[in-house]
């Protein structure tokens, strides 16, 4: 399986794979042509332009000369590679939000958010299927942690439902089954779609909702956990407000309610990750960062208690919780 590419790149060669992909170059490599006259006689780009960027991509390790032509490398299987999202990587829905950031001072003087380019939603998942295993670990472990401490039971070996709320490409939802919990990945149709293929040889459950809403998980079913991570960052605050006490609904008796997420704190102003969160979603049309008093207020309005707010471990996220009551 070709690279998920899980480090970063800087904003330039973004910026040239970007260019790239937008002047018809990346696909004429990925296509047909060797060299850098073929590339320039493909599309309308100058011979200067495509041996800067041939010579660049080679650099980067996209490409590599083999005799006289260049061939792709694995490192450029994600621009092809759509079946699997596991195949595709994060570098695809970096293109997608770059081209997207290029449309800011038309999005920030008209309120309309752009079309979202072609394959957004399979490189959306691709990239988060990308994410960081410690990342992972530290977010599932953050909510587990925060069940057991409401439940104050010495066994922590009892297997409980968890329903992972727009979980997308089922990183984390593989994470809680081979932990031996019992879990089901709820997101919209489009993403069940193609996300079924690879979850269907684990024991992870899937149910298609129409989010922002749960009315695809039905309202007499009831979890143990409800879980979910950077979900609020996609919503209005309103939004979040219904989607918030439509999960509370969901719990059963001595739930819990575990987002993870970045959360603009009392004693600061949340850092880096705040300000790339409220970057994507002006570009994007998501509801950015919400700071803690709001989100303290969604649970607490939805009729959970303990409500509280605590860094997850090894991250740059923290995880929201709330508990309903053992009686109810």
């Amino acid at each position: 399986m070709p690279t998920q590419d899980r480090e970063g790149l800087p904003v330039e060669q973004v910026a040239l794979l970007w260019a790239a992909r937008r002047s018809g170059v990346l696909d004429a490599l990925l296509e047909s042509a060797g060299t850098p006259e073929a590339v320039a006689q493909t599309t309308d780009v100058t011979p200067y332009a495509a041996r800067v960027t041939v010579d660049a991509l080679e650099t980067m390790g996209f490409l590599k000369q083999v005799g006289t032509e260049y061939e792709i490398t694995n490192r450029a299987l994600g621009f092809l590679a759509k079946r699997d999202v596991r195949s595709i990587g994060r570098l695809p829905h970096a293109l997608d939000l770059f081209e997207l950031w290029s449309a800011l001072p038309e999005t920030m003087a008209t309120g309309d958010t752009p079309a979202k380019p072609p394959n957004w939603t399979r490189n959306r998942l691709g990239a988060h299927a990308a994410t960081d295993e410690a990342v992972v670990r530290a977010c599932v472990t953050a909510a587990v942690r925060e069940h057991r401490r409401r439940k104050r039971s010495a066994d922590h070996s009892d297997p409980t439902h968890v329903l992972d709320l727009a979980g997308g490409s089922g990183v984390y939802a593989r994470e809680f089954a081979a932990r031996g919990f019992d879990v089901t990945l709820a997101d919209d149709a489009e993403v069940v779609d193609v996300v079924t293929p690879l979850l269907e040889p684990t024991s992870v459950g899937l149910e298609a909702t129409g989010l922002p809403s749960l009315a695809g998980f039905g309202a007499e079913r009831r979890v143990d956990l409800v879980f979910g991570v950077d979900v609020l960052r996609r919503f209005s605050a309103q939004t979040n407000e219904s989607l918030v006490g439509e999960a509370a609904e969901r719990l059963a008796p001595a739930g819990t309610l575990a987002f993870v997420d970045t959360v603009r704190r009392r004693d600061d102003d949340g850092g880096e990750m705040s300000v790339r969160v409220a970057v994507d979603a002006l570009a994007t049309g998501g509801g950015g960062v919400h700071d803690e008093a709001t989100v303290r207020a969604w649970f607490e309005d939805a009729g959970l208690t303990d409500v509280a707010v605590r860094d997850v471990p090894g991250t740059d996220r923290q995880v929201i919780v709330g508990h309903t009551p053992s009686g109810r």
